[in-house]
């Protein structure tokens, strides 16, 4: 099978693109900047910006499924002039349509949990957005609402440190904010299932770990694997907001008003889906196993 992977070169489409290959199939990692990509030999690499129709379409051709996974990060405001409307929304138009046009018959979707298109927050509105394309259009279609993804070259557990320092810290609302880790490396293969196997068409699909945690317990683990305590002290968001939009002028400033509003969400699953694909919740990887904190019962909330 010919499979062309959409943001091939991010955290988890490295992860997929080399389960694919590793499976048998012929696999093209699309990207803007695919040169420096590390990726097996097995995996040829194109270079496209989503959001430019023209870059993309071509290498469509011949494809059997694509995979879309590009997106801006819900935890960073974005840089320069990329929007998440630009990305999410045009970027899952012009898939799409590449798809369409070049006789792709199927795409997988990576969407959000939460994803809603009258969503508070741009990063969840716009991928609800995204979500209503894919359904409407003449694809077979798998999408995948995963909650937080972790693992190695991930930015889930170092933002929790760009939030906090160790020992005593500020957090805002006090890091209560339940989150449902899942380890990279248990995730990728639910997302190759459902390239391979058509019982997953028409499918969304609700992905979390095997247990909540909350931003503060993540931060506490996180020190922790570091032999380092840590104690909340909680800040109101009202406050953190004001912060962060007066902050949030400064290009350098990694957070926005956007990204504070993104810590009301509850991003833990109705029910988990993993079953869908075999697997069972208690025989996944837990945060604290893979830090290689031995008691996390001394440091979590």
């Amino acid at each position: 099978m010919k499979v062309i992977v959409a943001g091939g070169t991010g955290f988890i489409g490295r992860r997929l693109c080399t389960e694919l290959a590793d499976r048998g199939h012929d696999v093209t990692a699309l990207a803007r900047s695919p040169d420096d990509a590390d990726l097996p030999n097995t995996v040829e690499t194109a270079m496209g910006d989503v959001s430019a129709y023209e870059s993309i379409e071509s290498h469509f051709e011949g494809q059997d499924v694509a995979v879309n996974l590009v997106a801006l990060s819900p935890l960073f405001k974005p840089k320069g002039n990329l929007s998440h409307e630009s990305v999410h929304l045009q970027g899952t138009e012009n898939v799409v349509r590449a798809c369409e046009e070049h006789g792709v018959g199927k795409l997988v979707q990576m969407s959000a949990l939460g994803a809603d298109p009258n969503a508070a927050t741009a990063y969840l509105r716009t991928k609800g957005q995204a979500e209503e394309i894919v359904r409407s259009s003449s694809l077979e279609w798998v999408v995948f609402r995963p909650s937080v993804v972790f693992g190695d070259g991930g930015e889930f557990v170092s933002f929790t440190k760009k939030l906090t320092t160790p020992y005593i810290t500020g957090f805002p609302g006090g890091g209560k904010t339940p989150f449902q880790p899942i380890w990279i490396e248990e995730f990728v293969p639910m997302m190759a299932d459902a390239v391979e196997d058509d019982e997953h068409d028409g499918h969304a699909y609700e992905i979390g770990g095997p247990e909540v945690l909350t931003l503060a317990d993540v931060a506490k683990l996180a020190y922790a694997a570091e032999g380092k305590s840590l104690t909340i002290v909680p800040i109101p968001l009202s406050l953190a907001k004001i912060g962060a939009t007066i902050a949030g002028a400064a290009p350098f400033f990694p957070f926005g008003p956007d990204q504070i509003r993104s810590l009301k969400e509850d991003n833990r699953v109705a029910e988990n889906d993993i079953t869908a694909f075999g697997v069972e919740p208690d025989e996944l990887t837990t945060l604290a196993s893979y830090l290689g904190v031995e008691n996390p019962a001394k440091v979590t909330a």
